[in-house]
């Protein structure tokens, strides 16, 4: 194949051998993945932001980081290479880390995630049923105090 100097989404994906869907919600996580628009508004990927890519794809799925660990060795990785690389590294920190204040006052993030591979998957699980089931339980609860209400 000729090398060119932009990819459709659908080029970088057969590239790199993953779904288009996937590569979307890798835009909103990584912050310093951000592809230009073509005129006709496609998301087009450099060389280097195909390099980007299959750098996430390695640490989330070879390494085993989660995505918080994958963003900050990445942020980390392009930071050391210098020039543009920093400054795209640096913007995308700020973004990343207005995202996660988001996050944790929307009660999404994960304060213990540290970033390191996730070792204890099953434990992670059974803390995630737990909280399912103790949501459950609040709902249960709240639909017998409504049932016992009377309507007006």
């Amino acid at each position: 194949m000729a090398k060119k100097l932009y990819y459709k989404i659908g080029e970088a994906c057969k590239i790199l051998e993953i779904q288009p869907y996937v590569l979307r919600y890798w835009e909103t996580e990584f912050p310093f993945l951000s592809p230009s628009k073509s005129k006709s508004g496609q998301r087009v990927y450099s060389d280097h932001e195909l390099e980007v890519i299959r750098r996430i794809k390695e640490l989330l799925y070879e390494e085993g980081y989660t995505i918080a660990g994958a963003k900050k060795k990445l942020e980390g990785e392009l930071s050391s290479d210098g020039g543009a690389g920093a400054k795209q590294a640096e913007v995308g920190a700020k973004k990343a880390k207005k995202a996660d204040v988001k996050k944790q006052a929307a009660g999404q993030a994960d304060p213990a995630d540290d970033g390191k591979p996730v070792a204890a998957a099953g434990e992670k699980i059974e803390q995630l049923r737990g909280g399912v089931e103790a949501a459950l339980r609040q709902a249960r609860e709240i639909l017998e105090v409504l049932r016992s209400e009377p309507s007006y």
